[in-house]
């Protein structure tokens, strides 16, 4: 399995995904796109198996996936303080991987009705699916 962690800003949200998934699935690929070069490192020194930094990373990383992972802004243009690009949104949107969206409340996009959990309980869930989808199971 071939897994895409895309984050922005400082790249806190990416670093502790790719920290659970590599300590509980340490067979999986991990790419990690930051759309600036702190968020590549973060996710880097998390243990990603390759890091790249920017919009043609995102649109290529998008392709080559079978999972997506990221905060829910990575499908929404000019989102996350405007690092996510309309072309970076529409290659997350456009892409046959399966994709595992945080759901932050930051950066003006509020979900309603999500309950505001820690970012623990986030990476939980984001584990447990890639649990599921590692093993062959629908979520």
């Amino acid at each position: 399995m071939k897994v895409l962690v895309i984050d922005a800003q400082g790249g806190g949200i990416g670093k502790q995904v790719v920290a659970g998934i590599k300590q509980s699935f340490p067979e999986i690929e991990i790419t990690a796109v930051g759309t600036n070069s702190a968020a590549t490192t973060a996710m880097l020194k998390a243990g990603a198996d390759h890091a790249v930094t920017g919009e043609n990373a995102v649109v290529v990383g998008c392709r080559k996936a079978d999972v997506i992972i990221g905060p829910v802004g990575i499908v929404i243009a000019d989102a996350l303080y405007g690092e996510i690009t309309p072309a970076m949104a529409v290659a997350v949107g456009q892409s046959s991987a399966k994709r595992i969206l945080i759901p932050v409340n930051h950066c003006d996009n509020i979900i309603v009705g999500v309950p505001d959990l820690t970012l623990g309980k986030l990476i939980s869930g984001v584990l447990k699916e890639i649990y599921l989808l590692n093993h062959g199971e629908e979520s």
